[in-house]
Order: C-alpha cells, then structure tokens, then sequence
C-alpha cells in the first residue's frame, strides 16, 4: 500500500511517501467473509444475465440489498475477490420489501461502465406495482409523474416537494420522472408498469402515494394493508421487471426480465384475473 492505496508495479514513489506491507494473513481476513456472513445460509437468487463485469439478480422480497445478512454478503461470499483494490457490490439498490432484477459488479470495469449509463440515463428500469385506486386512462396511454423529490434522512422517508414541507430540515431537491402505464384496472386497485428515467430513494413509492395512489399495502406511504392471496414476505407488491439497454453491451442482452415471484403473481391474479398474468408472461425471456 502507498498512501493509504494499493500499490501496482507501475506506481511510482514519491519522496515522503508512506509504504505499508499487508500480510497474506492480513489479505485473507480483508477478502474472506465475516463470521457473521459465514453463518449467513440463503441461497443465492437466480442470474438473470452475467457478462461485462456485471451481474444481474432477481432478489426476493424480503432480502435487503446491502448491509448485514443481505444480497450483498451473499455475492461477497460466493464471489471472492483477492484484489484488496475492488470488491464486487449492488449498482443501485432495492428496498428489502421489493423484489427483482439487481445489478452486481463482479469487476472494476463493469462497475464504472454501469455507473456511465446511469449517469447518461441509458439505462431503463421498468417495475410492476400493485396500487390503492383506479386510474383512469385509456388503453396504452402513458402518464408522467414528474416531481421534485425531498429525502428526510431522519425518517427516512422521501416526500414531493410542496410548499408544507419546504421547511424541513433534510437533502436537496432531486427531480423524478417515472412514466406510468396502466396494466388492468378494478374499482379499488390499479395494476400498473412504472418505467423510471432517474433513480431516486424510495421515487415510486413517493411518487405514487403524492399523486394519490399508494402502494397497496405500503403502510409507511399511506398505503392500506393489503390481505395476500398466498403468504408473500412483503408488506407492498412492487417488482424490478426491466432492466434495458439503449446499446448493445458485449456479453449482455439489451433486455433482462426478471419474472415476478409466483405469490405476486398469485395477488395480481386474484384482484385482477388472467388477463395482465397472460401480458406479463409474453415479455418473458
């Protein structure tokens, strides 16, 4: 290590500069997992898509994405990394109640190269939400939700920026745009296809509850607690269905669908009949 960074056969030293040698021992305890993630026994998700140095999942519900006993010490622990440069991690994150498609880096240069599209918006990310409401529009009309959105980091919890909260004390407004597509429809639900052009903490279910149609089930956002029609480990029934590409990417499909897990399948069936399970089946890989 040369200033606090790891060292490459090119590096060169400067004067006063601080050299420290690490161990193999010490390399070891820094790349292996905890004895917290050892004891950490969950399967890991189905792959969708591996290539580019970057990993696609399809996380269960319930399952965090980061911090302790998540998806991601299941990648740190099944993908071992001796590089004390770089290890694999999420490229963006998930609430633990939602499941779907995830991005993992599995090396350095798929991690820079996911991040660029990001930034440049060509990546999309297309969900499948449960909402409280009928939204009337007629068929393949789309809606734009375009917001400014405010994170309490207190809370946490992301609000619509309005002139009542103006006054509170957390981050700076960050614009949201998610496009809305209504799938099928009843008098007191909304089966819906939520494409989002920016990736703001919580903006769908923020997004929705502000416009007046909460996430069913998703108490924290004013959502109304939703009965399963089989045991199902989330509170609301939202689903990462799309992950696209604008280009193509070697070693990577532009399109990586993730199918919702059965018991999602099961509620939409239940509220909304066959009709958007047959849609949903058709985007299927």
């Amino acid at each position: 290590m040369v200033d606090g960074k790891p060292a490459r056969p090119e590096t060169r030293i400067q004067q006063d500069a601080v050299i420290q040698i690490v161990t193999q021992k010490e390399m070891e305890k820094r790349t292996s997992p905890s004895k917290e993630n050892r004891t950490f026994d969950v399967p890991l998700p189905d792959i969708l898509a591996n290539g580019a140095g970057i990993i696609v999942f399809n996380k269960p519900a319930g399952l965090a994405s980061h911090g302790p006993k998540s998806l991601d010490t299941l990648v740190k622990a099944h993908y071992t990394n001796t590089s004390l440069s770089f290890r694999s991690g999420p490229l963006h994150r998930l609430d633990r109640p939602t499941s779907g498609a995830i991005a993992f880096s599995e090396n350095l240069a798929g991690a820079r190269l996911f991040s660029e599209l990001l930034r440049e918006r060509r990546i999309a990310k297309t969900y499948l939400a449960i909402v409280e409401g009928l939204i009337n529009t007629s068929p393949h009309e789309e809606l734009l939700w375009h917001d400014m959105l405010l994170r309490d980091k207190i809370a946490k919890k992301t609000f619509v920026a309005t002139a009542k909260n103006a006054g509170r004390s957390i981050a700076t407004e960050k614009t949201a745009e998610t496009m809305i597509r209504v799938i099928a429809s009843c008098d007191r639900y909304s089966f819906i296809e939520a494409k989002i052009a920016t990736g703001r903490t919580h903006q769908i279910r923020a997004q929705a509850a502000a416009h007046g149609y909460p996430l069913a089930g998703d108490i924290k956002y004013g959502g109304r607690a939703i009965l399963s029609a089989k045991p199902y480990i989330s509170s609301f029934f939202l689903h990462a269905w799309k992950i696209e590409f604008d280009r193509d990417i070697d070693g990577l499909p532009r399109l990586i669908c993730a199918p919702p897990p059965e018991p999602f399948l099961a509620q939409v069936h239940s509220i909304f009949g066959d009709t958007p399970t047959m849609q949903i089946s058709k985007i299927l890989p």
